[in-house]
């Protein structure tokens, strides 16, 4: 695992020293599902490489995108449910393969008291998380649905640090909570002005995006 450096500035040396040795690495696959809705979560990942997705499920059984989780980040929704001992409300799904580290849920709370530096960034991560969710709250209310496509756009080059998008237009819709045909108009539309090349299950982001 490379990931230490990283580790280290965030976190104090014994502490790190621990989460290795108490830490399980885990591995996923693109598409695996890592945590489930009514599922108990035992454990709370610290994400090292590759990038998560994760959703919430209304009543209906509709699904929608609340925010994306990549290397360092955690998910606090799964920290929430380890402390509380309370099934997920929400899925995770590995965006591409993804590396991380579980840390069991029986450490989460002693190490809140032990080490400064989880305090800060249980803290920090749970901020992250809920300006993300502002964000997505805003951008469904507020803007249209070509300015959430172009936004979803730029976070998937952000996240993969390519100019290639490898999604379809179906898992597009689906995570925009809108139909295809609706996606595959606007992407089109964005073709026509030159901003984007589409080609099967992949888009590119030309410079003029």
């Amino acid at each position: 695992m490379d990931n230490k450096t990283n580790f280290d500035a965030t976190f104090e040396p014994a502490l790190v020293k621990e989460i290795y040795q108490f830490g399980e690495v885990k591995h996923f696959k693109e598409g695996d599902l890592i945590m489930d809705y009514g599922k108990y979560i035992r454990m709370m990942p610290i994400i090292v490489k590759g990038t998560i997705k994760v959703f919430r499920m209304d009543e209906s059984g509709n699904e929608i995108l609340l925010y994306y989780l990549s290397s360092n980040e955690s998910c606090s929704m799964a920290y929430s449910c380890c402390i509380e001992a309370k099934k997920s409300e929400v899925k995770a799904i590995a965006e591409e393969d993804v590396e991380l580290i579980a840390i069991p849920h029986n450490k989460l709370d002693e190490w809140l008291c032990k080490y400064p530096g989880w305090k800060n960034y249980i803290m920090r991560s749970f901020n992250e998380r809920f300006l993300e969710l502002l964000k997505s709250i805003e951008s469904i209310a507020f803007h249209k649905l070509d300015e959430r496509l172009i936004a979803y756009l730029k976070e998937k080059k952000r996240l993969s640090g390519s100019s290639v998008i490898k999604a379809s237009h179906y898992l597009i819709a689906d995570e925009l909570h809108t139909s295809r045909v609706v996606v595959s108009r606007l992407l089109k539309q964005l073709e026509n002005d030159k901003k984007i090349i589409l080609y099967r299950n992949e888009i590119k982001l030309m410079n003029e995006f």
